[in-house]
């Protein structure tokens, strides 16, 4: 199918446009994962198991979450709750 018509078949809305789609190759942007090893200390480990395991999700859960969390205040240039650089505690 070409571009033009899978693009018309779409704006008129028509039909469903999902089977004209190949799904096994398709990836969302900056989504793609890369392995790292980090090392922490084992109080550090047994606080993000414990964390983990009240929360009901994976240790390397929680590490994504927060870690997220931080890169998206830190690019909003907002602190979080509880950092001390916001007065907070």
């Amino acid at each position: 199918m070409k571009a033009k018509d899978f693009d018309k078949k779409f704006d008129e809305g028509k039909q469903d446009i999902i089977d004209d789609l190949d799904l096994s190759t398709a990836r969302r942007a900056n989504q793609e994962q890369k392995r790292i090893n980090v090392d922490f200390p084992s109080w550090v480990v047994e606080s993000l198991d414990r964390e983990a395991a009240r929360v009901g999700v994976t240790r390397q859960s929680i590490i994504k979450v927060w870690l997220v969390e931080r890169l998206k205040a830190e690019s909003a240039n907002k602190p979080l709750n509880g950092d001390p650089a916001s007065g907070t505690h």
